[in-house]
């Protein structure tokens, strides 16, 4: 029996997304025989070429024909006026940001060779308040650097031309997510299916028709990650049918276990046989069992099926069975990234920000410390989700065997650990471990905030390769992280990430507005107090994420808890996450948004520290003045207690 594993459309560039490697592995370790392509990026490297411009470029002049020049979107009349030269450099420039012709970024930051859309204008605008920032960005000598940057820039502008003029679904990180994320009814991703193929479903099936063909598989799994995910999957599930009708098809992954936990809708079984929840190691080999002829079907576990009643009309049925156990991390065996190609993914800079750049650059070997989080309290978090709620480690040794194997496998010494928060017991056993085998890596991944790291434990972490991390400060304000259960204060993030920082260790910080009962005056704070943070050095990048109520949280569970009362949703067909709410707290949050990001945007550009709170809105906001240095104050009391 062959398993072909696919990531459907769209994820990162840089690197693949683990699933299907993780999954490669462990069914291997089982004596099957699994194989896996990533559709994603080689989608992705099919439109970048100088026939796929060529293609575009008809769908483009098909879909603007009655437009005027001066009346075309921006990117648009770039592309049209400009297509020779777009033409001309799309190939080469793939091959550079693939590593393969480093010696084009001469060419590149040159600022002749490449065509300049709309993209480029953040150049400019940054420029007009800070001077030459390519040139402190990058200085003499950072050409490399430099012509991904400007390379980054071009692959934006053509992503953009798709978009706007192809496939209105296309994202380079996501396609069609709004189709998917948390609709309760299928109809729009349906009435999407059932239409007119896509300039992207076209090449989607080519691609499908040629897996299939090479590798001959009994079943076929696909996993969804993402909302965004989802029209891709089920386009390829869609091929796949259309190839051979009996085929089976079983579809898993994080989109699936947030949001299709209330699945009714029939129609999507139209596409899939089976749909799995949850950890997918023990689901799946049930079901393949159960394929072979060695299980029933009441045996699979939490795994949805087509049912019938006891009139024959069909329904949608979610087979639970409880009594077979997870697979226990220490059993899971390493990721396998065979199948994929890992020369093929592209390298990107996406910010002038060494920090945040980490997430596209760079080919990266995934692996998890721990599954599920230690702490589970945060009342934001699907807490009640296997994800987060079942905490499961391997412990050191096992892991350090996984990294030696995955690097004699893909010579590539880059770890991302995708853990929910990485325990740090594990971490310093892990670096220790790793110092002692004397195992050469470098490596990132998320944790929590928490005081046990100390200045000395941070360097033991960078000692045995760290070099970034990423946590939750959230809302930073004390008043909301004890609400949140969140368990750090402002004070103690202050100092956890100016130890990290003082240890050469780049740090993300992730943040939130719009928290329940969240005042006007408190989110300004907030920004005044990720304003000191990031001057004093403590972080050097951080994103605001609008707050969200989901169903599987304590807040989506409990409202009344947090004082705000969930709008009624009509009955779930299909998808269902996040929930909206009635807050008595009236604020304006679309309208401090847009300052917030405005505002971080100049900080992780070094720019932008000395302007008041009050430059940043499009409206004044009312507010108290804080008191100044307050995390200047925290750090310096650090200094003399020590």
């Amino acid at each position: 029996m062959t398993v072909l594993l696919m990531t459907p459309p769209m994820t990162q560039l840089n690197t693949p997304y683990p699933a299907t490697a993780y999954l490669t592995g462990f069914l291997r370790s089982r004596g099957y025989s699994a194989v896996q392509r990533d559709p994603a990026i080689e989608l992705f490297l099919e439109m970048m070429t100088t026939q796929g411009l060529d293609i575009m470029r008809q769908h483009v002049e098909e879909n603007f024909e009655s437009f005027e020049d001066d009346e075309l979107p921006d990117v648009i009349y770039t592309f049209l006026t400009e297509f020779d030269r777009y033409r001309l450099c799309v190939e080469p420039v793939i091959r550079f940001l693939q590593g393969k012709d480093p010696s084009l970024a001469l060419r590149i930051v040159s600022r002749r060779f490449l065509p300049e859309g709309p993209a480029y204008d953040v150049i400019a605008q940054m420029e007009a308040v800070s001077g030459d920032v390519l040139k402190a960005a990058f200085g003499d000598l950072g050409v490399q650097d430099k012509a991904k940057y400007l390379a980054t820039l071009f692959i934006n502008d053509l992503s953009a031309v798709i978009t706007q003029g192809v496939d209105p679904y296309f994202e380079v990180s996501r396609y069609g997510e709004r189709l998917a994320a948390a609709n309760p009814y299928f109809d729009d991703l349906y009435d999407t299916l059932m239409g007119e193929p896509s300039f992207t479903s076209g090449i989607l099936e080519q691609l499908v028709a040629l897996y299939l063909e090479e590798t001959q598989p009994s079943v076929v799994g696909l996993t969804v990650p993402f909302p965004g995910n989802m029209l891709g999957a089920l386009r390829i599930a869609q091929a796949c049918k259309n190839i051979n009708p009996d085929l089976p098809i079983v579809m898993g992954g994080g989109f699936v276990n947030t949001e299709l936990r209330a699945l009714k809708d029939i129609r999507v079984f139209e596409f899939v046989d089976f749909i799995c929840l949850d950890d997918g190691e023990r689901p799946l080999l049930t079901l393949l069992e159960y394929l072979k002829g060695e299980r029933e079907l009441d045996d699979l576990v939490r795994t949805y099926f087509l049912a019938e009643d006891e009139t024959g009309k069909p329904y949608v049925h979610l087979n639970e069975n409880a009594t077979l156990h997870d697979i226990p991390q220490t059993d899971v065996g390493a990721p396998i990234y065979d199948g994929l190609p890992l020369d093929d993914y592209l390298s990107l800079c996406e910010m002038l920000n060494p920090m945040h750049r980490i997430w596209s650059d760079g080919r990266w070997n995934k692996l998890t410390i721990a599954h599920g989080c230690y702490w589970r309290k945060c009342s934001f978090c699907d807490v009640s989700l296997d994800y987060i709620d079942r905490y499961d480690e391997a412990g050191a040794d096992i892991l350090v065997d996984r990294i030696e194997q995955l690097i004699e496998e893909t010579g590539q010494t880059g770890f991302h650990f995708v853990d929910e928060a990485a325990p740090p017991k594990a971490l310093f056993a892990l670096a220790r471990r790793l110092l002692e085998r004397g195992v050469v890596i470098s490596w990132w991944g998320n944790i929590r905030f928490e005081k046990t790291f100390t200045a000395e434990r941070c360097q033991l972490l960078a000692d045995s390769g760290c070099i970034a991390v990423s946590g939750g400060l959230e809302v930073a304000s004390d008043r909301l992280l004890k609400l949140m259960k969140k368990g750090v204060s402002v004070e103690q993030v202050a100092r956890v990430t100016k130890a990290f920082s003082d240890s050469g260790i780049l740090v993300h910080a992730y943040l939130m507005y719009g928290f329940p009962t969240q005042t006007e005056q408190e989110t300004i704070d907030a920004l005044d107090m990720v304003r000191q943070m990031m001057q004093e050095g403590c972080f050097q990048s951080a994103y605001w994420h609008r707050f969200a109520a989901t169903i599987h949280s304590p807040i989506g569970l409990n409202p009344e808890d947090y004082g705000i009362t969930l709008i009624e949703r009509p009955e779930t067909q299909f998808a269902e996450n996040d929930v909206d709410f009635i807050d008595p707290i009236k604020v304006d949050h679309e309208m401090l948004g847009e300052g917030l990001r405005k505002a971080l945007y100049n900080y992780m550009h070094g720019i932008g520290f000395e302007h008041s709170l009050d430059f940043w809105f499009p409206t004044p906001v009312s507010r108290t003045l804080m008191k100044k240095n307050l995390i200047a104050k925290a750090l310096n009391n650090v200094i003399v207690s020590a």
